[in-house]
């Protein structure tokens, strides 16, 4: 087998030894049932000795026997619907391919995977088809034994349906479902063959705390607020260990809005607790971020040279661009991966999930979300009005460079705050945090535009130790000179606008 991933759309039912066949072929859309064909299937169920992925509603099995054997990891979507990604078996039957522990590694962290359950299952497949002959649906009929193997020693034996979905719609489904239960057939209450085995040593749901059912409290407002991006950070871990498009600087983004509401909100929990998880906010993201950052100044650069006269671009411009920008993208991305693999990204997770199950807040943290948060958001449109004031004092190029960069965090910490804020003030927070994310963009590309011009910089200078002809550079770095200029202007039109802060309409 080799990889692949897919989405798996089945339901299962408990049914008896003694249960007789459906009569499959009067399932609506069902013009032929295929003969019987069986399966005996061995696979082994692996999880953390405190059972972490069942928590988290994820199996990992290693499977042989019928026609797809191989590792599987099955990750929980909606409804009746996982994710399934497989891989080969492979030789060690104990080696977790390295494809798969990608995925889940965020939730594993630095625990140990062992055995948890043996499954043995007589399996008898058939096949559902429709009017043009493809497969609607398979039919499977397991006569299953489980052995579980911690945390203490048990075995089960039952019966029961698996109905999944090929080439069929949902209207398979119901119609099978509505032919089952015509016959007194229910859908299994286990949700996988692994949760029946794990019977009462299965994960219990976790409690729900307090802060979430006191919906008018300033705590419910940040916590709500932390648990969605903390959520944020751990979907796109693994896209990021993929090197899928776009993940880092969604992870980055998620890890910006956790650390802003620590700041802007640091009163309503313990100061210490707040403090630590800022600073280890921003350790993850300088690890992750750099990368990111090159990319951008790469296809920055990329750009400009593209616009330019054939004519005027000397030398191997944008191959020296393409190289050494690639090189440190390849450095970074190494140093971030590092990262997420460290034992201070694992308690840092850690630490998140412990705040969020029992926070230490602060006797502000109770009183109401509408008094206490447009306080709290006033502090940060100070903070940003005396970093623009800040600019206006600096005549130095590079040290006003600093300072409209001081000014663009400053914005973006005020955008995240005011998302916050929706709870309470949905109008005027929106125009607060859209007029922010104006600011922030029109300075991000400022930014750019300094961080491009240093590159171009050091390129020219490697430029010219081999005797390349230095000319681009310099007009590239000219043309950023110019952007970023522009840039300064847009700014200063834009914050004649800005609101004043989160005021009712």
């Amino acid at each position: 087998m080799t990889s692949h991933d897919a989405l798996e759309i089945e339901r299962k039912y408990d049914v008896t030894e003694a249960t007789p066949l459906p009569e499959l072929h009067t399932i609506s859309g069902v013009r032929r049932v295929d003969q019987p064909v069986e399966h005996t299937l061995e696979a082994v169920y692996f999880d953390t000795d405190d059972l972490t992925l069942a928590a988290n509603h994820i199996t990992l099995r290693r499977r042989t026997g019928g026609d797809d054997a191989g590792w599987h990891l099955k990750l929980p979507q909606s409804g009746d619907t996982r994710r399934e990604l497989h891989e080969p078996l492979g030789v060690d039957r104990h080696r977790v391919p390295e494809a798969l522990l990608r995925r889940v590694r965020v939730h594993l962290r630095d625990r140990a995977l062992t055995p948890v359950v043996r499954l043995h299952t007589r399996r008898i497949v058939r096949g559902l088809r429709g009017d043009s002959g493809q497969v609607l649906a398979v039919f499977c009929d397991d006569h299953v034994t489980s052995e579980r193997l911690v945390p203490a020693s048990a075995a089960e034996s039952w019966r029961e349906w698996e109905m999944e979905l090929v080439e069929g719609g949902a209207t398979v489904l119901d119609a099978a479902e509505s032919l089952f239960a015509a016959a007194g057939i229910r859908r299994s209450p286990s949700a996988s063959k692994l949760a029946r085995s794990l019977g009462d040593r299965l994960p219990p749901q976790r409690a729900t705390p307090q802060w979430i059912t006191d919906r008018k409290t300033a705590a419910h407002a940040l916590l709500s607020y932390l648990d969605e991006h903390v959520h944020a950070l751990i979907a796109q871990d693994p896209l990021v260990r993929e090197g899928g498009p776009d993940a880092v600087h969604d992870l980055r983004i998620a890890i910006r809005r956790l650390r802003s509401a620590l700041a802007t909100y640091r009163l309503l929990i313990d100061p210490d607790v707040a403090a630590r998880l800022r600073a280890e906010l921003q350790w993850l993201g300088a690890a992750l971020g750099t990368s990111r950052d090159i990319q951008v100044i790469n296809a920055r650069l990329d750009t400009l040279v593209g616009d330019e006269a054939p004519a005027l671009v000397l030398g191997p411009v944008r191959n020296r661009i393409d190289d050494q920008l690639g090189e440190d993208f390849a450095a970074a991305r190494h140093r971030g991966l590092e990262a997420l693999d460290s034992t201070r990204y694992f308690d840092l997770l850690d630490a998140f999930d412990a705040l969020l199950a029992s926070p230490p807040l602060t006797d502000l943290a109770g009183r109401s979300a509408e008094r206490v948060i447009p306080r709290l958001i006033e502090r940060e449109s100070r903070r940003l009005r005396r970093a623009a004031r800040a600019v206006r004092a600096v005549t130095d190029a590079g040290r006003r460079a600093v300072a409209l960069h001081e000014v663009r965090k400053s914005a973006k910490r005020l955008r995240y705050a005011a998302e916050l804020a929706r709870s309470v003030r949905r109008k005027p927070a929106d125009r607060l945090a859209a007029a922010a994310e104006n600011l922030q963009t029109i300075l991000g590309d400022h930014q750019d535009s300094v961080v491009a011009r240093d590159t171009l910089l050091r390129l020219s200078t490697q430029a010219y130790l081999q005797g390349e002809n230095g000319f681009s550079y310099g007009r590239l770095h000219a043309i950023e000179e110019q952007r970023a200029a522009a840039a300064e202007a847009q700014f200063r039109k834009a914050w004649k606008q800005f609101p004043t802060g989160l005021a009712k309409d």
